[in-house]
This record gives C-alpha cells, structure tokens and sequence, in this order.
C-alpha cells in the first residue's frame, strides 16, 4: 500500500508540471487555481487531509530548503505551530500522524503536511530558502534533538 501511494502525488506533480510549460505571471496564476474537479479527486483520495493540506498551502506554511550540493528538505508550519520536516524525495514526515497512519497502522497514504508539500510543489507556492550544507546539516540536528 504504501510503496504505491508514494507514487501518487509525486506523479501527479510531475504531470502537472508538465501540462503546465513555461507561463509568465499569468501562467502562475493559472497554477495556482485548484480545478473543482481536482478538489473532488483530492477529497476522495486523502479524506479530510486533502482539506487541511491546502489550508497549509493557503498560508504558505511549506519551505523547500536546498543546499549547495543538492540536498532538499521541506519544512511545513502545522496548524498546530509545530513545524515538521518532509523528505519528498523518500515520502517521509516527521509528524506523529505519518508515523502511526501511514507506517504502523497503514490506514492513510500520507499525512497533510507531506500531502502538502506535494501540492505546493504542483502550484510552486513553497517558499524557498538556500542554506550552506553546515547550516542544513544544524537544521536536521536539532530536528532530531528536539524529538528525543
């Protein structure tokens, strides 16, 4: 189950991006404007995260971190305060909820704040911040510090 939902969104992306091309200011408007019929999709696939992800991506809560030698991590603002780091390039999050829905219980495909990262990226919403290679390296210590 999981190794095909990790297919999912990424796929989507990619596809989104390619039907998108190159559009100036009003080709990024168009990228952000979600189809009903998208919405619908969204909504029966993820439930109730399919909701609460956009409103992440709504705020702007999702930062795509990258270093010089290409290392990229997403950080996501919950709705809680508590920011989360994402790894698209392995479907990973850090939250509780990915940890017991997705990989003990199995029971969803991902949590909201991968699933927003996801959508972020098919919208190009992600705030975006370039660290030294050190500098990432502090920010997923103290990640890890922080949870144990």
């Amino acid at each position: 189950k999981c190794l095909a939902s990790s297919a999912v969104a990424p796929a989507a992306a990619r596809q989104e991006r390619a039907g998108r091309g190159a559009g100036g200011p009003q080709g990024l408007t168009e990228a952000r404007r979600v189809p009903d019929e998208h919405l619908l999709s969204l909504k029966f696939v993820f439930g109730s995260s399919a909701i609460q992800a956009l409103d992440l991506v709504d705020r702007q809560s999702i930062t795509l971190i990258s270093s010089p030698s290409g290392r990229r991590v997403y950080q996501v603002l919950g709705s809680s305060g508590k920011t989360y780091t994402c790894l698209a390039s392995c479907h990973y999050c850090s939250c509780p909820a990915f940890a017991f829905s997705v990989l003990r219980k199995s029971d969803s495909l991902l949590c909201k704040h991968l699933l927003a990262v996801y959508l972020s990226q098919v919208m190009r919403t992600c705030q975006q911040l370039s660290v030294s290679d050190k500098q990432l390296t502090d920010i997923l210590l103290t990640e890890k510090k922080e949870e144990a």
